[in-house]
């Protein structure tokens, strides 16, 4: 059984999320590799919604963003939890074979963001009004991150091995939509939100 499945499926998935403390150091190196991180985050968000149902709090309506909208489509029944960890384990086995790359925060709004960015940088999140995610190759990420700061402004770098949400990642769609088209998907049941759309899906 392969890393991810085993995070995925549990075998394996404990010693890697609880490691001892010899291992403390090795395992957290392993958990920022993108074919761990997204079973391993879709496994404690999903485990977490759950815990939070059994005590009875229950959600009207879920929003998540990236692996988390995993979680919100699985809570609402699009797609069973098994189904869910193939997907999950498939594409974070998928980006971690591209190209490394690097995400910057930008304490900007979009528009004033859109100006400094070159064609190889994207806009991989607005997380509010005044603060957008910019993503794509190391390099090009360096210079905008040093253009900000002679500026007067505090980019931050995130802790990712990839350049998500960016152009970066397109070569990786056609594979995991056929991975898409092997699962039965089901209208939710719980509404929640489009990362992509801010609509409700459907």
């Amino acid at each position: 059984m392969d890393v991810e499945s085993s995070v995925a499926s549990g075998h394996g998935g404990r010693a890697v999320l609880y490691p001892g403390d010899k291992e403390a150091e090795a395992t957290t190196e392993r958990l920022r590799q993108t074919l761990i991180t997204q079973p391993a985050l879709f496994v404690i968000e999903y485990a977490l919604a759950q815990l939070w149902m059994t005590w009875g709090i229950r959600p009207a309506a879920m929003i998540g963003h990236s692996i988390g909208e995993y979680v919100a489509a699985c809570l609402a029944g699009v797609f069973w939890v098994e189904d869910a960890l193939k997907l999950v384990a498939s594409r974070g086995r998928l980006m971690q074979q591209l190209p490394a790359g690097a995400m910057l925060a930008v304490p900007l709004n979009e528009a004033q963001v859109l100006p400094l960015l070159s064609e190889q940088l994207s806009i991989a999140s607005i997380n509010n009004p005044t603060l957008c995610v910019v993503s794509g190759p190391e390099a090009e990420i360096s210079v905008l991150e040093t253009r900000l700061v002679t500026m007067d402004l505090a980019p931050r770098r995130l802790h990712t091995s990839h350049a998500f949400h960016s152009s970066m990642t397109d070569r990786i769609l056609e594979p995991f939509t056929k991975w898409v088209s092997r699962i039965t998907l089901n209208a939710p049941q719980l509404p929640y939100i489009s990362n992509v759309t801010g609509q409700w899906i459907t």
